[in-house]
């Protein structure tokens, strides 16, 4: 006889044996043992979840020979029949490949048809929202006048596209999700029954990534026994899942936490050049931003961690404030959308701007803000209260401001270019072309510390706090997405010149203000 996997052969065969959904069993148990039995039901909730288990469940107990207590006795001819998917009354349709009306219609010729062996002729329609709209309504027709000795049981991971009218004529159970606690209990006694040794550890990398679907932890678990033999370690889960279960994503957060950008750099860097998918460990550092956050606002019992990483990140919260990790979880947890290439650039400015002090932050971003302040004072003030009269308080809604897409861009003048890209930066940015958007050129523009500081023959010289921007925009694909940036927003073609400013120069600051013009850079 052929061998079964493991997701068959430890299905579930009583309403007891479901795992995680009690609130669905028990309802289904009363019903059975009260004897009020719907005509149609509807199993909504994710894949994997065990609702086609207890559709079949149901067929058995609503035609067991026994009946027992609401359960099927699994020892009756017809509760055997429909276990070994021989019951010439318990049709199973998957509507993802039977969408067509002439499908319907056949079901509904068939279903006016007496049972040939059981009590109940039982549909159960897998994946029924894929049903086209003129197979619904006619299914629908059916819903409305059932055969008295017709269940339909219509199982689907998206109710909200099923017909309105359809919903409202079954009784709807929803499944959830299962709990890495139910997932790991039921690994367990399937590890226990087979013979497989595998630590606990291990069954919660499992259950973790199976993201509440038991049938992805059962196919995971068989998978790991094929490959492995029934000695399992967590190590050998971390390399099916393609976790890295590096130990340089702990210590990456503890130099985002210690502002050490050249022990942060050197980490990311060593992580690259020993081949570590950039994802996934981007996905663990994370993790594990997510677990100090939890620590810092008194959720530790949320942290799936070990001990030791746990006691590590409280000794790392201490330390850190709350708007800081929030920063970094911001930061690193962004950057999954990003992810276009194996580049660390995306990894290296997030540390960069996680190390970036508050006040360096805004005087990176201070152009928009100058910009607004001259707009106001260019505006005319109110004609003066007169002295008899008293002066009313400013009302923060008198005078709204524009809308950001509507925000102004200071006029052009010949020779201001450097003080008009500053002025304008945020609206450079806001107006790039859609195909640059996600660029690692636009990252780097995007970061602090990054300001045109001159113009000279059709060049504009750009000035880094940081040698890495400087460096990673001087990268032939980053220079000219940069040049097509700035250039579509100029108006006219232009070039790009880099060169590294390590401070701000109060003085040029103030200079520039009083209205001098830079007429030549020394590059450091």
């Amino acid at each position: 006889m052929a061998s079964q996997v493991f997701y068959r052969k430890w299905r579930p065969q009583t309403l007891a044996e479901v795992v995680g959904q009690e609130p669905v069993t028990q309802t289904l148990r009363n019903a059975l043992s009260s004897g009020r039995i719907s005509h149609a039901y509807l199993f909504c909730g994710p894949r994997g979840t065990g609702k086609t288990s207890t559709g079949r469940i149901l067929a058995k107990a609503v035609n067991c020979l026994t009946n027992g207590q609401g359960e099927p006795c699994n020892t009756c001819s017809i509760c055997q029949a429909i276990t070994e998917g021989r019951a010439l009354d318990v049709i199973e349709i998957d509507a993802a490949s039977n969408t067509g009306v002439d499908n319907i219609r056949d079901l509904r010729e068939r279903a006016n048809y007496a049972p040939n062996q059981a009590r109940y002729k039982v549909y159960i329609i897998d994946e029924v929202h894929m049903l086209s709209t003129s197979a619904s309504n006619a299914l629908l027709k059916t819903l409305e006048e059932p055969p008295p000795h017709v269940i339909f049981i219509l199982a689907t991971t998206e109710a909200h596209k099923v017909l309105p009218t359809i919903l409202s004529r079954c009784q709807r159970f929803d499944f959830r999700r299962l709990s890495q606690a139910d997932v790991v209990a039921k690994l367990t006694r399937i590890c226990h029954q087979e013979g497989i040794h595998i630590k606990p550890e291990a069954l919660r990398i499992i259950a973790k990534s199976a993201t509440g679907s038991l049938r992805d932890a059962e196919n995971l678990l068989e998978q790991l026994t094929i490959y492995y033999g029934a000695e399992i370690e967590p190590h050998q889960v971390q390399s099916i899942l393609g976790i890295t279960g590096d130990w340089r994503a702990r210590e990456l957060v503890k130099h985002i936490i210690n502002n050490d950008i050249s022990t942060g750099m050197t980490t990311i860097n060593n992580v690259n050049s020993d081949g570590l998918d950039l994802k996934q460990f981007n996905r663990e550092v994370v993790e594990y931003l997510r677990g100090l956050l939890l620590i810092k606002t008194g959720s530790v019992e949320a942290v799936d961690l070990t001990a030791e990483d746990i006691a590590e990140l409280k000794d790392l919260a201490a330390k850190a404030s709350l708007p800081q990790i929030l920063k970094a979880v911001k930061l690193f947890g962004q950057l999954e959308l990003g992810f276009d290439n194996y580049s660390t650039l995306p990894l290296e400015l997030a540390l960069v701007d996680c190390a970036l002090p508050a006040e360096e932050e805004r005087e990176s971003h201070a152009p928009q803000y100058e910009s607004r302040q001259l707009t106001e004072a260019a505006t005319p003030p109110a004609t003066p209260p007169s002295p008899k009269q008293p002066v009313a308080k400013p009302e923060p809604v008198s005078a709204p401001a524009p809308a950001p897409p509507e925000t102004a861009i200071t006029p052009l003048e010949p020779g201001r270019e450097p003080e008009h890209l500053r002025q304008n930066w945020k609206q450079l940015i806001e107006r790039a072309p859609e195909n640059t958007k996600r660029t690692p050129a636009m990252a780097i523009l995007r970061s602090a510390g990054v300001k045109p500081v001159a113009f000279e023959d059709d060049t504009v010289v750009l000035a880094f706090r940081y040698p890495l921007h400087k460096e990673n925009m001087e990268k032939p694909e980053n220079q000219r997405i940069a040049e097509e940036i700035i250039s579509n927003f100029l108006g006219h073609p232009c070039h790009i010149r880099c060169i590294h400013q390590p401070e701000d120069n109060h003085l040029l600051k103030a200079a520039l203000k009083m209205g001098a013009q830079i007429i030549d850079v020394e590059e450091k």
